[in-house]
């Protein structure tokens, strides 16, 4: 009767235990990765409306992160505000192009809106000072619900926020209507997360340019900051009444 291999039936052994293994590991493996996508989308989705705790943590984020704050002074510069301006940013997020546009503007008047309250305490805290003596005004709320304002602004700026939904054009007009005669638009993009390329920016920004002169806004340029990814903007200006410029183009 033939012997048996100790060692041959031993790694038959091993082999079976692995191939038993095998799709528990896999299994174990994809729900490992699916924890981490989900993850990684609410961490992002932090940096859109921040909430709670992780709110407050993505807040110092983009308070800190030495791009945000480059991106941000680049937009505000290309605004050329000056001393009396009247200045709404949509988006403030922690508050930094809102430090920046009330030192540039003394003598004037910066509103901020915002749609989580958690930016609002932070970018508060950051402005404390120009809030309480009035030349700062940080509110709830975003540009598809505009309050009345007491009177129209000279520069409008909107950083990284998603402007272009539903109704652009709606939204557009309703922001070339609480600026000035010759008031003055940026609206900067940076992509961030899977797809953020240059090219990506590249087309954001195309399309930005392409819906300010569809909603009239004119001299519309667009400058690049080269980042990694690049940032764009898209500079306009509202050079005749909304209204008066909507007939012209209807007749």
């Amino acid at each position: 009767m033939p012997h048996s291999d100790p060692d041959s039936e031993r790694a038959a052994s091993v082999r079976e235990k692995r191939g038993r293994i095998a799709p528990q590991l896999r299994a174990a493996e994809g729900i490992r990765v699916r924890l981490r996508q989900r993850a990684i989308e609410r961490v992002r989705a932090q940096f859109g409306r921040p909430t709670g705790l992780p709110g407050r943590i993505a807040g110092g984020v983009m308070a800190h992160r030495a791009s945000n704050r480059r991106r941000n002074a680049w937009a505000v510069s290309l605004l050329d505000v000056q001393r009396e301006d009247r200045v709404l940013e949509l988006g403030f997020g922690p508050g930094i192009a809102i430090r920046d546009l009330s030192a540039r503007a003394p003598e004037g008047f910066v509103c901020g809106l915002d749609h989580s309250a958690v930016m609002l305490q932070q970018a508060t805290r950051r402005n404390a000072e120009a809030v309480r003596r009035g030349q700062v005004d940080l509110r709830l709320g975003g540009a598809e619900t505009l309050p009345a304002f007491e009177a129209p602004f000279d520069k409008i700026l909107a950083v990284n926020v998603p402007l272009f939904g539903d109704r652009p054009v709606e939204l557009l007009r309703n922001l070339r209507r609480a600026l000035t005669m010759g008031g003055r638009i940026a609206i900067a993009f940076q992509p961030r997360g899977p797809g953020a390329t240059d090219e990506a920016a590249a087309t954001t920004g195309d399309e930005i340019a392409a819906a300010l002169r569809d909603t009239g806004f004119c001299e519309v340029r667009l400058e690049t900051l080269k980042l990694r990814p690049a940032v764009v903007c898209a500079l306009g200006v509202n050079g005749s009444a909304p209204d008066a410029a909507e007939r012209s183009r209807a007749e």
